[in-house]
């Protein structure tokens, strides 16, 4: 059975600017991106049916044993995947009008256009829960139930690598994964309260506290006196420390200072300099209201806690102060006194005291030195992407509409 997961038409805006350079399902939540966790269900190639603008990057593998179109913002458990493996060719389902999954046959759909236009079948309703990842706050809301269902997932029937530095201290150890390569001096480690996981050749430094549920991804760095508090994913190849809580770095992004990530979603190839600090919560206490691209303007979210939503490849200066509730696009460029406006567009060069358009020929040089340093290319494939994302978000860089502004 070939699984390819495609980008729901009315969720995906909803997950911008984090879906601007990715499919639905490359979103990370828990240990593992939405695609991994449909990998690890299947044990075989996961696809996608994105945008067309992405496609290039992450192509659609069709296969003459069959083809199932699976929604790419939903969180698979045994039960539906149970549900998927008996669905026949020419069958669907449907939750409460959403639709989740489809059996192709050997038949395959070219678009997103053409997976849109199909005439399905009204049938096969689904009346079990489905966890759908449908806006950008669901992400780090459920992150803890998500790291607890990765972990027994990837861990079950493995043993994990022994603790032996004896100054590290350990609280429910049976809790607690270790990849091979894990360089772990000096830390307290406690998985009371939920699963702690450290991928593989990842680096825990002196001082480092972290409380489960915790996912520290390959390659990635604690460094010394980092204060992890729960329900955290880290992924690949980041470095982190100051506090953070409640919050995923998608992978190769920094925060490796001292200062407050709360409740806060990162792309990749971000980076906060040293002391940045996020608000989480209103100081009258009340609900975050949060920039959605779908409505063009801001969406309540039900939450009292909501800190950043910062896409792939932005960056922000020292001292750098966030509100509660922004939301920052990509390839931006945050620095100054103040606290910057609580939506950044992509391609922004600025602060509190305004913000100018981000000439894309210098994005991409920074771009580009960034991705050198992690032994990665700034090729053409992703410079048409980000290209594609400059002109798509030049709408909501609003001083470019008088037509006169600056260019850095």
């Amino acid at each position: 059975m070939n699984i390819i997961l495609f980008d729901d038409k009315t969720i995906r805006p909803n997950l911008l600017p984090l879906t601007f350079t990715r499919p639905v399902a490359e979103i990370r939540t828990g240990i593992l991106t939405i695609t991994e966790k449909w990998g690890h269900f299947f044990k075989n190639q996961v696809s996608y049916l994105t945008q067309d603008y992405l496609q290039k990057k992450f192509p659609a593998h069709t296969s003459t044993e069959g083809n199932v179109y699976v929604n790419g913002a939903i969180c698979p458990d045994v039960a539906l995947v149970v549900k998927i493996r008996n669905l026949q060719p020419g069958k669907v389902i449907f939750k409460q009008g959403t639709l989740v999954a489809y059996h192709a046959g050997n038949n395959s759909f070219s678009s997103l256009a053409d997976l849109y236009n199909y005439n399905f079948e009204k049938a096969g309703e689904y009346n079990e829960d489905i966890h759908f990842i449908r806006e950008v706050w669901h992400i780090f809301k459920n992150n803890g139930a998500q790291i607890r269902s990765d972990f027994e997932l990837i861990t079950t029937g493995r043993k994990s690598q022994p603790i032996t530095d004896s100054y590290t201290m350990v609280y429910n150890p049976e809790n607690i994964f270790l990849e091979e390569g894990v360089e772990l001096r000096a830390a307290i480690l406690n998985a009371s309260g939920g699963p702690i996981y450290l991928g593989k050749n990842a680096q825990v430094q002196e001082g480092a506290i972290i409380r489960g549920p915790f996912s520290l991804g390959e390659g990635s760095v604690i460094n010394m006196g980092g204060k992890m508090r729960g329900d955290n994913t880290i992924g690949p190849f980041c470095k982190v420390g100051g506090e953070i809580s409640n919050s995923i770095l998608f992978g190769y992004s920094n925060k490796g200072h001292e200062g407050f990530l709360g409740n806060s979603v990162l792309g990749e190839w971000c980076n906060l300099g040293a002391d940045t600090n996020t608000s989480n919560m209103k100081n009258n206490y009340a609900e975050v209201k949060l920039w959605n691209y779908a409505k063009g303007g801001f969406k309540g979210t039900d939450l009292q806690f909501c800190g950043l939503i910062m896409g792939d490849h932005s960056k922000a200066g020292i001292n750098t102060m966030f509100n509660t509730g922004t939301v920052t696009g990509i390839g931006a460029n945050i620095f100054g006194a103040g606290y910057p406006r609580n939506f950044i567009p992509s391609f922004s060069w600025g602060g509190a005291s305004g913000f100018e358009t981000y000439q894309l020929r210098k994005a991409f040089e920074a771009i580009g030195k960034a991705m050198e340093r992690r032994n990665k290319v700034l090729d053409e494939t992703e410079r048409n992407i980000l290209s594609n994302i400059y002109h798509q978000e030049r709408e909501h860089r609003t001083w470019e509409r008088s037509g006169s502004f600056e260019v850095r």
